[in-house]
């Protein structure tokens, strides 16, 4: 998921830096939980990792541009591209990046929101669905 308007820069005073990393972690563990059963039961070889800050080689992987970040970033093989010949694969991965979360918001409960639908876009690559997808669904 991009985020508009903010330089990732591990200088930056964090809004709301009290928030520690372990209950960053639950806040993302939590949005995973909201996941419908019935779409959670379908997760298969997929791990959920947190990082601080994108890497320049995850912005160009995911053509971020200028004066853009990433919040998140899902890398494997959707569902949807699934064959009978996939196995033995490394999970796929969706990471959430801690430090521009922090850095684009001031309000816990936004930036809870925000991690909310960081997670639920990021899965939505795992089940298939483009970011086109996801603009034509009103959920981008």
């Amino acid at each position: 998921m991009l985020s508009q308007g903010f330089r990732a820069s591990t200088e930056h005073d964090l809004a709301v830096g009290d928030l520690t990393p372990a209950a960053f972690e639950e806040v993302v563990l939590e949005a995973v939980a909201s996941i419908p059963d019935a779409l959670r039961n379908q997760l298969s070889n997929v791990d959920v990792v947190i990082e601080q800050w994108p890497s320049t080689a995850d912005l160009q992987a995911a053509d971020v541009p200028e004066g853009y970040t990433l919040f998140g970033l899902y890398t494997g093989v959707p569902l949807t591209e699934r064959t009978s010949g996939y196995n033995m694969v490394l999970p796929d991965r969706i990471t959430i990046y801690r430090g521009p979360l922090l850095a684009a918001f001031d309000d816990v409960a936004e930036l809870k929101d925000e991690i909310r639908a960081t997670v639920i876009h990021e899965f939505a690559h795992f089940f298939g669905l483009s970011d086109a997808d996801l603009e034509r669904l009103g959920v981008a």
